[in-house]
């Protein structure tokens, strides 16, 4: 691909100078000026990366190419692969054993557009490992970002989706195992019910304890291709009390077990999809950094992923500066923001993202 002359943005929207002032700007030392999705639409532009304050890129595992990969890391960014881990559309469709199952005993339906699968489904974990394995010998990649990583249902929109689930034959002799419990004979919704009334505790703490457990295979897989290589985790970011702790209870996400493997931690604070001001992104991010204890220097680290996307509703450039900058907040030292294309269709929401990154650099 040959190279694109580069033009200079020149800050102004609407014939005012748009300026980021120094109080503004974090004073910290920030590692990651990221963006999330295929950098095309801003090399379509004429923009390079570089130029632009980005030093890192996270694409969708099944969009990266070698001509991408090379052409990022030649304008100075890191390339981090997003793997959708325990999103079930168009497997469970092929293969209904790993279809979720629900306390009364039945398939689950999808979660306004997610399709989760069971996570205990041994064939469905050969398949994505091996997946894994193969989208790391075919590409000089900096680190691997885990999505869709909780059990079936729908964190995303302003009233969430939250089954129970998954109770098909695998997760009950699973949790049988783990709890050293016998599951009374009766059909799949009244074993479903004496767990949830009799053993919900042990059923919690399971359900969490599988997820983790795929992030340990994961880091092992990522860390046997390249030692230097980052396992990261794109993730729901409610707090502990929110939706009476379904961030735990339903997801299975236990930051205090997940810390003990996950490199970077990137909760995904879309205010406008979750129907938030674009202050609590901020807010959210210092209570996060609080409740993990983060310590500077050391790992796991905080890059939140904030959203640009005009959907639903229209993201303003200001509200684009306030949650980028929120991003920063507590013990974060990186941000990117969702999507690499909603800023490059937007000449505005590209200088807040130019000026910013720019003041970043020379921290």
């Amino acid at each position: 691909m040959g190279k694109l002359s580069f033009k200079p943005i020149v800050l102004i929207a609407a014939g005012l100078v748009f300026t980021l002032s120094c109080a503004q700007k974090p004073s910290k030392s920030v590692e990651v000026r990221g963006v999330y999705g295929n950098p095309k639409p801003l090399w379509d532009k004429g923009y390079q990366l570089n130029e632009l304050g980005v030093n890192a890129i996270f694409v969708h595992s099944g969009a990266i190419d070698q001509a991408m990969v090379e052409r990022a890391k030649s304008e100075g960014a890191k390339v981090y692969a997003e793997f959708a881990t325990l999103n079930g559309k168009n497997y469970v469709e092929n293969h209904p054993e790993a279809w979720a199952i629900n306390e009364k005993g039945e398939k689950v339906e999808a979660a306004t557009w997610f399709m989760g699968v069971c996570p205990t489904e041994p064939s469905f974990l050969e398949y994505r490992f091996n997946q894994l394995r193969d989208l790391l010998s075919n590409f000089d990649l900096d680190g691997i970002w885990m999505d869709y990583v909780h059990w079936h249902a729908q964190f995303e929109d302003p009233e969430p989706i939250l089954p129970e689930t998954c109770f098909n034959d695998h997760c009950l002799n699973e949790f049988s195992a783990y709890a050293g419990l016998q599951i009374p004979e009766g059909t799949t919704s009244e074993k479903a019910q004496w767990i949830l009334t009799q053993h919900d505790t042990e059923w919690r703490n399971w359900r969490c304890k599988v997820i983790h457990d795929w992030a340990v295979e994961m880091k092992k897989i990522v860390k046997e291709a390249n030692p230097n290589a980052l396992l990261g985790l794109y993730h729901c970011p409610w707090d502990d009390e929110e939706y009476e702790g379904a961030r735990r209870r339903n997801l299975g996400l236990d930051y205090d077990l997940l810390r003990e493997t996950i490199d970077v931690f990137s909760p995904m604070v879309y205010h406008g999809r979750m129907h938030r001001d674009p202050n609590w992104v901020e807010e959210n991010i210092s209570w996060f950094s609080n409740r993990l204890n983060i310590e500077k220097g050391a790992y796991p680290k905080v890059w939140p992923i904030v959203q640009a996307h005009d959907d639903p509703g229209i993201i303003s450039k200001e509200e684009f500066e306030t949650v980028l900058l929120g991003g920063l907040a507590g013990e974060s030292t990186g941000v990117m923001m969702f999507t690499t294309n909603s800023v490059a269709k937007d000449e505005a929401k590209t200088e807040v993202m130019q000026s910013l990154y720019l003041g970043l650099m020379e921290k």
